[in-house]
């Protein structure tokens, strides 16, 4: 179940690692309200570390965008699964190793940092690396899924099979990696998320003590955090809805859960079960015959709370996700935080 904490979240712990799309922004556009209280948990003394599995754009691109929506932010606040990549190939081959390198120009901008050589398929090299890369040409994919058929050993920025775009929601670059894994029978080792090593590089580089992982999927950004042995925060400004969120496995439970990232700057009070379901604040949910229902008032935030404790008890007394088909959100403009 959801853990309490009677200090604000930028009080319990010193560095926010946030992910971006349905976080900070969706698209080109902010998530409402981000700017300004990403602002206000910096203000205690909170870091913020701005991590992406996109290894196409490279951090300075990142942060420039950020910085365009209100959000502070320097290329050094930046950690991409490209440079998680980087970091990983460095360590096995050494400084000076070579490279082949499948993917946009943030991909190439990593292995430069580290020390690497980014070179083509058809020179020597000691491994393959790939990430997304819209430029990304189809030849380039045959003789680069030849040479890990043959033994190149091949290592993924990450393996999302969707991406937001301008135009929907289009194939990742996990898509590729199917392809690729498909043609030579090969799994490779992935960087970014749900995998840990984008974490682990994002505090190396960005340093705290006592980190919260910030996210909106449950699939990436949750179970990377449980796979990197830290907390988590969920919140609802994206993929995940009331479905999601109530058939949610246990790998994909959040520490806490709020609506956006408000929930940074307050205490998080813990679901209390009281016999015939679960209470948070003024909010009441139960389970009745397979349906779930919320009665009450209160902040939004606690009404997910208690959709989240109803829900996960339900799923793991009967093995079946309850029926929400009754839920309305409540507007947080008439009920407030």
């Amino acid at each position: 179940m959801l853990a309490a904490s009677t200090d604000p979240l930028t009080v319990a712990y010193d560095l926010a690692m946030l992910d971006l799309d349905g976080v900070v922004y969706v698209g080109r556009d902010p998530v409402p309200g981000a700017a300004e209280h990403l602002r206000a948990a910096r203000a205690t003394g909170m870091r913020s570390a701005f991590i992406t599995n996109n290894a196409a754009r490279p951090p300075e691109t990142v942060a420039a965008h950020l910085s365009e929506l209100g959000v502070p932010a320097d290329a050094e606040d930046v950690v991409t699964s490209a440079q998680a990549a980087a970091h990983l190939l460095l360590e096995r081959f050494g400084s000076g190793a070579r490279v082949v390198r499948l993917g946009g120009p943030g991909l190439e901008a990593a292995l430069l940092e580290a020390g690497l050589v980014p070179v083509a398929a058809e020179d020597d090299a000691v491994a393959v690396v790939s990430g997304y890369g819209p430029e990304v040409l189809w030849r380039d994919v045959m003789r680069i899924g030849v040479r890990v058929r043959d033994g190149l050993p091949w290592l993924a920025s990450n393996a999302d099979l969707t991406i937001p775009t301008e135009f929907g929601v289009a194939p990742g670059h996990g898509v590729l990696v199917e392809t690729l894994a498909r043609f030579t029978g090969v799994t490779p080792v992935v960087a970014g998320k749900p995998e840990r090593p984008l974490l682990d590089e994002t505090m190396r580089r960005v340093g705290g003590e006592r980190p919260l992982m910030v996210g909106d999927r449950l699939d990436t950004d949750i179970e990377g955090a449980h796979n990197a042995e830290v907390d988590s925060l969920l919140v609802m400004t994206g993929v995940t809805g009331i479905a999601e969120l109530v058939s949610a496995r246990r790998e994909h439970r959040p520490t806490y859960l709020s609506a956006d990232l408000g929930g940074l700057l307050a205490p998080h009070p813990s679901p209390v079960a009281d016999g015939s379901g679960w209470t948070v604040g003024d909010w009441h949910a139960v389970v009745e015959e397979g349906r779930l229902s919320v009665v009450g008032g209160g902040s939004v935030d606690d009404w997910w709370r208690a959709v989240a404790a109803a829900g996960w008890a339900h799923l793991d007394a009967t093995g079946t996700v309850a029926d929400i088909t009754a839920l309305r959100i409540p507007d947080a403009a008439t009920v407030g935080r």
